[in-house]
């Protein structure tokens, strides 16, 4: 990483994304027409939540465009864990299913690691089940959380040296920041093929002159918070590289509607970095296709193992 004499260069995810689907798409059709069946990923919703609507809408959008044939379960928010639990089950023993994502949150009365673990372990597109993050975590083969796995290939796409680098991830949450550090640390040389940098993690209770004073040494900062402005211009070191997983929703001032921001100052950190993602157009359409690669190497996998007994 070189300091930046200029703006900061604007990692495109929404671009490179659209590539990724055009590969995926090249391949589903080489694999069908080798006998493979055409993937299918169920995504499952529970309750009412108008984003969790929109996410999946946008899933289901993007699994069209490339092939994978796809569906949507709607619960209501009054459904018993009990209740859900025997949907994941009946999903898991259907041969037609190759992938199963539950969107969260779900209602509080729903415990989500017992949701999460339920899913059958070569069915779990969101990489949350406790074996494929366990399995994360020691370097061997897995279905690797969508927007870590997408962040990891923004990184390799723009060439951001990694190996011995210092990189901060701001945030613990088990889904996203978790897997993110275990993508940064680990050895290259291994089944997840990582990223071989010297992690930091901070988090709520970090005090606040000590996550300046950890993002000012970071090559490469990765924040997935969900607070407006947290990372600021005098944070950065020049040149790093700043991903930005937040996403708030504002109002804007100026013309009195919403839109999206991250948790990084963009205007005023681009002015620092070398390498910045914008919010929306950065991660999260890389979430979105890491989750269509997953659902075809889950694919490949169950046809793989059926015709091995």
């Amino acid at each position: 990483l070189s300091p930046s004499s200029n703006m900061a260069q604007l990692i495109d995810g929404k671009s490179i994304a659209q590539d990724i689907r055009k590969q995926l798409n090249q391949e589903l059709k080489e694999i069908v027409a080798a006998g493979c069946p055409v993937p299918h990923l169920t995504a499952v919703i529970v309750g009412e939540d108008e984003a969790s609507k929109r996410y999946v809408a946008n899933k289901m959008v993007a699994c069209k465009e490339v092939g994978i044939s796809c569906e949507t379960k709607r619960l209501p928010a009054s459904t018993t864990q009990e209740e859900l639990l025997d949907l994941i089950a009946q999903l898991n023993k259907d041969p037609q299913v190759s992938g199963i994502l539950v969107q969260l949150p779900v209602p509080d009365h729903i415990n989500e690691r017992t949701i999460c673990n339920a899913v059958n372990v070569d069915k779990d597109v969101d990489g949350f089940n406790e074996q494929n993050m366990g399995r994360l975590a020691l370097d061997m083969d897995a279905l690797i959380p969508a927007t870590p796995l997408g962040v990891k290939r923004l990184l390799e796409h723009f060439n951001i040296e990694t190996m011995g680098r210092n990189a901060v991830v701001v945030g613990r949450s088990k889904n996203v920041s978790l897997p993110m550090a275990i993508l940064l640390s680990s050895d290259g040389k291994y089944s997840t093929k990582a990223m071989d940098a010297t992690v930091t993690i901070c988090h709520r209770y970090t005090p606040p002159k000590e996550l300046a004073r950890y993002c000012r040494n970071a090559d490469i900062i990765v924040v997935a918070v969900g607070k407006v402005g947290l990372i600021t211009k005098d944070m950065i070191k020049p040149g790093a590289c700043v991903i930005d997983v937040g996403i708030n929703r504002i109002k804007d001032e100026k013309t009195g509607s919403f839109k999206l921001v991250g948790d990084v100052d963009f205007d005023e950190v681009r002015q620092v970095a070398g390498h910045i993602t914008p919010v929306p157009g950065g991660v999260g359409p890389m979430t979105v296709a890491m989750l269509l690669h997953n659902t075809l190497k889950a694919c490949k996998k169950q046809y793989s193992d059926r015709n091995s007994c």
